[in-house]
């Protein structure tokens, strides 16, 4: 996403043409969020990378930068992994297991597997990239995965999003108080 306009407590991204997709806005007296990850709100946004091989590079990339999933699951139209943004939010970094949106949008709609279950099969990362080390092609690792070839040892059962409130009320207490109004606002913390 690039910037279109940024202030102290907003910002307005676009990844394409338009003049945004999202916006970013960090109002005074916004009060942090009590169990967002069981609550009403955002649970995520979705971004695909067009190839296997450059969705698979960036979970390596982002690995590298100590950055790690929260979840990687199967749902059988996508290879997706989820990501926790400093507010709680979910990332969502994803592949078309079909490569082609037109097949997975019918596999969706018509498959007895996804009417059976849209979570889908954990997947371990480091095992997809030694997949492909391996010499495997997407569509084996990709089968693979799903058929829960490639489970991490640690795979938990509860594929919800942690909360990272507690902590930070406890590391920042004043955040409780909600975001300031005029000088001495909070950051927006975008970069």
């Amino acid at each position: 996403m690039q910037p279109v306009y940024y202030a102290e407590h907003a910002a307005w991204l676009t990844n394409d043409e338009a003049n945004h997709r999202i916006a970013l806005l960090r109002l005074p007296g916004t009060k942090p969020p009590v169990d967002k990850p069981h609550t009403a709100g955002l649970h995520h946004t979705a971004f695909e990378y067009e190839s296997f091989d450059q969705w698979l590079d960036n979970y390596a990339r982002l690995r590298d930068q100590g950055i790690l999933p929260a979840v990687n699951l199967h749902h059988g139209m996508t290879m997706s992994m989820y990501y926790i943004d400093p507010d709680g939010n979910g990332v969502e970094i994803q592949v078309d297991a079909w490569h082609d949106w037109a097949v997975s949008k019918e596999w969706m709609w018509a498959s007895q597997e996804f009417s059976e279950d849209q979570v889908g099969p954990q997947f371990d990362p480091e095992q997809l990239l030694a997949a492909r080390a391996s010499g495997l092609d997407f569509d084996t690792i990709q089968k693979k995965a799903y058929a829960g070839e490639y489970t991490p040892a640690d795979a938990n059962p509860d594929v919800s999003f942690p909360d990272v409130w507690p902590a930070r009320l406890a590391a920042q207490p004043e955040l409780a108080d909600g975001v300031p109004a005029g000088e001495g606002a909070l950051p927006i913390g975008i970069d």
